[in-house]
């Protein structure tokens, strides 16, 4: 039987999983890439700049991604019903009381980001407060408090460093060895030509499958926060149905963009959502229908 404890320990177990693999998998491509060119060098600068890159997105992404989406900060007065509602299920979770934003927007549609959780941010539309019912709200607000207590903004900023290092070691490894540098190039018998190939084929298809890695991880988290909201409502009905409305709300996005997307409870481009399981592979979010399935199945 599914219930709410198995199904978040199922997702924590896959998460580190896929984790611990995306682990081994740049170990294993850099001593690769290092053994081919005999030039390591490259490779610890290349790691250095990715891991710079994405510390500075750590800590600033918040404030961009407000800016891009437009949403403005809101106090108690603004909104006391809805401020009230956050604040007890964030005493329940036991997490400091994140800010709250409003975008003005038709769509239904949420999102939390944040550093850590003294650092939290809560966004919904308008539409989110216009089109559900309390325990519809209750179950989004809870699955966004889940990703700031299950600290998915810190988990997927590991994985985003992982996923470039990957890409730019790879990129580095690919200009240098069309460039003839490496290990005794012009030495090399056939054995070592052919695991030159290999390393070249492994440089061309190693960005995809850390793309691959991070979005299966992206879709674990979606699952864990929506086990983990439930943890908080005891209610699995609330966000089902509220995922429902937001999937089926034909109203588009107007500050959503790729690069937010995948922040948001769900798909915020309409029309664009498939079925198709290639597709979603490349997908941040698991199919809603997949979703709504899982918390129905859940008992209490």
């Amino acid at each position: 039987m599914v219930t709410l404890y198995t199904q978040a320990e199922s997702n924590i177990r896959k998460t580190w999983l896929l984790i611990t693999f995306f682990f081994i998998f740049i170990i294993g491509l850099g001593w690769l890439f290092s053994y081919l060119l005999d030039e390591p060098i490259f490779l610890v600068i290349a790691v250095i700049l990715a891991i710079f890159q994405s510390i500075f997105s750590y800590w600033y992404s918040d404030k961009i991604v407000l800016t891009m989406t437009r949403a403005k900060l809101i106090e108690k007065k603004d909104n006391p019903e809805f401020y009230r509602l956050v604040e007890n299920l964030s005493i329940t979770a036991g997490l400091p009381l994140p800010k709250i934003y409003i975008i003005e927007e038709a769509q239904p549609n949420a999102f939390a980001t944040g550093r850590d959780a003294k650092h939290a941010v809560v966004a919904v539309t308008r539409g989110l407060l216009e089109k559900l019912e309390k325990v519809e709200l209750e179950g989004v607000i809870a699955h966004e408090l889940s990703h700031i207590g299950n600290k998915d903004m810190l988990l997927q900023t590991i994985v985003v460093i992982l996923a470039g290092v990957i890409a730019i070691i790879s990129n580095f490894f690919l200009r240098i060895s069309y460039r003839g540098v490496g290990r005794k190039e012009r030495e090399r018998d056939s054995s070592g030509a052919i695991l030159m190939i290999f390393g070249i084929i492994a440089a061309i298809l190693a960005p995809i499958a850390a793309t691959l890695i991070q979005l299966a991880i992206s879709r674990k988290r979606e699952f864990l926060a929506d086990a983990s909201g439930v943890l908080l409502t005891r209610y699995p009905d609330g966000l089902a149905r509220a995922l429902e409305k937001i999937s089926q709300d034909p109203q588009p996005l107007r500050v959503a963009s790729n690069a937010t997307a995948h922040l948001f409870i769900a798909n915020p481009f309409r029309g664009k959502e498939t079925k198709n399981w290639l597709m979603n592979l490349f997908s941040t979010h698991p199919p809603i229908e997949e979703r709504i399935k899982a918390l129905r199945e859940m008992q209490n």
